[in-house]
């Protein structure tokens, strides 16, 4: 076993660690990597076995990076130093003896904690790379993002407090940062502060335990704006409900801004007290839902313009969009990963690549879709019986849906090209391939060829 701490390449670990931890802020964002990636350090490395020991600085904090980022962590070190095949995470081991020195640049240094709450200027917490600007908008979130833009306004608003309802990864954490930094920009002496949920009530009961709990309720009461993030993280705890309520009741009896968000609609908070429920739902719920494909593809060609590390095929593009379907986050990260690959191994980013690289995430995200279901809707569509998707008929009224058929199957399917064929009238791999290939080539020349591809995958993916 090698010891990062001490051995002689201990700095080329810290250095990697800061290429791979710079790449997970750009991916997770300043907050969650500030208090739970950042402090990571390579423990030791077991060469027989391919197995990295991670240290975090507490049980908790390694269970919770344990929890959500294990997998993302161990393809991170894995792509920038192949030998890892695997990665442990856990609490650094407590030393009895004074500290050795460690080999580490100063940027891997994690800095000292802070104390709950603690002031940097008027601005706590705030991710200052979240903005309105950087927020791609579709029919799916233009209702939370105009919301968002009216509470960051210097005129009063409409409603009060502002409650954004998305599912995991669909950017209510992105619009809680740029609300707070747009209202920063046209107020600069507004106080402001960004704070999970979690947070507020793992600081309020160490408050309590410090007999600190006056200058708690004091400090937080006096922001001018709070936003508080994943507000279902306090359901059950009676006692941070009540002090919540109370925050609220003194921040929205001040005229000042409140926002909070969460995973579901206030109604479907179980387990919160009333009062507190009404005090959510009485100003604007803005709920953002999944995106569509058309705002998913609006993402990643925006993520590839800030990117500028290369040119990305539009058939990638809409590959990604068409298949990365459950949440934004994902989509952003998959084509992050894809990215950093193609930059690492100087590799054209292309659609094998994709598929290759990707093939977990796709697969998580693809809904099953059957050779069947394909071939009823391109029956459907182009108003021809079944039975022509087996037939031996080359009318090309017949043959160009059973080529486009034949297109839907590999795209949307992981059937291969001997199992499609079977289920066109056991056809040769051969044809499925020339007919997959023609569709791609028709696509790029025809646009009404383009239109009725792009329908019938909606259609399906719907």
């Amino acid at each position: 076993m090698i010891e990062l701490n001490d051995s002689s390449g201990a700095a080329d670990w810290a250095a990697d660690w800061n290429e791979i931890s710079e790449g997970l802020r750009k991916d997770l964002g300043a907050q969650i990597h500030t208090q739970w990636i950042r402090p990571i350090r390579p423990g030791s490395f077991e060469p027989a076995s391919g197995a990295l020991n991670l240290h975090l600085p507490s049980e908790f904090s390694a269970n919770w990076v344990r929890e959500r980022f294990a997998d993302r962590l161990a393809l991170a070190w894995k792509i920038v130093r192949p030998e890892v095949r695997s990665v442990t995470i856990a609490a650094a081991p407590r030393e009895t003896d004074a500290p050795r020195p460690r080999a580490v640049s100063p940027a891997a240094i994690a800095p000292a904690p802070r104390a709950p709450l603690a002031d940097s200027g008027n601005r706590i917490s705030l991710d200052p790379s979240q903005l309105f600007t950087g927020f791609i908008t579709g029919q799916s979130n233009v209702l939370a993002f105009n919301a968002a833009q009216r509470m960051a306004a210097l005129e009063k608003p409409l409603f009060s407090p502002l409650y954004l309802k998305a599912a995991t990864g669909q950017g209510k954490t992105h619009l809680l940062h740029a609300i707070g930094n747009a209202f920063a920009e046209v107020n600069p002496g507004a106080r402001i502060c960004y704070c999970p949920a979690e947070k507020f009530m793992n600081d309020f009961v160490s408050a309590i335990q410090r007999g600190d709990s006056m200058a708690f309720k004091a400090r937080l009461r006096g922001f001018d704006m709070l936003l508080v993030d994943d507000i279902q993280f306090i359901i059950g705890k009676n006692s941070t409900q009540e002090e919540f309520l109370h925050t609220i009741d003194a921040i929205l009896g001040s005229g000042k801004r409140l926002v909070v968000t969460s995973d579901r609609a206030p109604q479907a908070l179980d387990g919160v007290d009333q009062r507190l429920l009404s005090r959510l739902a009485m100003g604007l719920v803005a709920d953002i839902q999944p995106a569509d494909i058309e705002l998913r593809r609006a993402i990643l060609t925006a993520r590839i313009e800030t990117m500028r590390m290369g040119e990305v095929p539009e058939e990638v593009i809409e590959f990604l969009a068409r298949t990365i379907s459950r949440n934004v986050r994902e989509l952003v990260g998959g084509l992050n990963k894809l990215m950093a690959y193609a930059q690492i191994t100087g590799q054209k980013v292309t659609l094998p690549l994709a598929e290759e690289q990707l093939s977990d995430l796709l697969s998580a995200n693809r809904r099953r879709i059957t050779i069947d279901e394909i071939q009823r809707a391109v029956c459907q569509f182009y108003k021809v019986d079944r039975s022509e998707m087996s037939s031996k008929r080359r009318a090309r009224a017949v043959v160009r849906p059973r080529q486009v058929a034949m297109y839907l199957a590999k795209v949307l399917t992981p059937r291969s090209y001997p199992e499609i064929g079977r289920k066109f009238g056991g056809r040769d791999h051969s044809t499925v391939i020339h007919a997959v290939r023609l569709i791609e080539d028709l696509r790029t020349r025809d646009a009404d060829m383009d239109g009725d591809v792009r329908a019938l995958l909606q259609q399906l993916e719907s």
